[in-house]
């Protein structure tokens, strides 16, 4: 690690990290949400909404895929979405839902204010991010997808979307 001038858990851990907050909800893949993890230490993401029956660590099955990520990223638990969005509204953070819906922005469309607390919320593999929780949200974006099959797997769905969010909020030369 000292080679590749990565942070320890104590340094990421004081970081200032990027506002955005993911929110998963009602996810059943524990190797999804371990991936999740890894993708919001690697951007160094303000942290995690676990909602529902979405798996919490400690699992070793989360562990395989986060790679010790859930020691480094915080993480919050809310019953459901609609308490973990409304406390995020309070907080100041813009919502969006990452789902297929009438109106949805396309992601390369998406445009924010640079400095904006962001959260996005990734639903269920199956049924995607529920009614009541859309209904909440400001806004929801879409990955564009050119071929047959129109839906991705969420630990691909958040790793375009969280860069694409994060990518845009960097400049110049990224140091480590």
């Amino acid at each position: 690690m000292d080679e590749l001038n990565r942070k320890t858990v104590h340094e990421f851990k004081q970081s200032e990290k990027i506002p955005i907050v993911v929110v998963l909800d009602n996810i059943r893949s524990m190797h999804n949400v371990g991936s999740v993890f890894r993708t919001a230490d690697a951007f160094l993401l303000q942290g995690i909404y676990l909602c529902g029956y979405t798996p919490q660590p400690p699992h070793r099955d989360i562990h395989k895929t986060a790679l010790g990520a859930t020691e480094t990223v915080e993480w919050k638990y809310a019953a459901n979405a609609v308490e973990a969005v409304k406390s995020l509204k309070e907080q100041g953070y813009q919502v969006f839902a990452v789902e297929q819906v009438k109106e949805s922005i396309a992601l390369q469309n998406f445009n924010f204010e640079q400095e904006a607390k962001l959260a996005v919320i990734f639903g269920n593999e199956v049924s995607g991010v529920g009614e009541e929780v859309l209904k909440l949200c400001d806004g929801s974006i879409e990955i564009p997808q050119l071929g047959m099959k129109h839906s991705l797997n969420i630990s691909v769905a958040a790793g375009i979307v969280l860069w694409e969010l994060v990518r845009t909020r960097i400049k110049g030369d990224l140091k480590y």
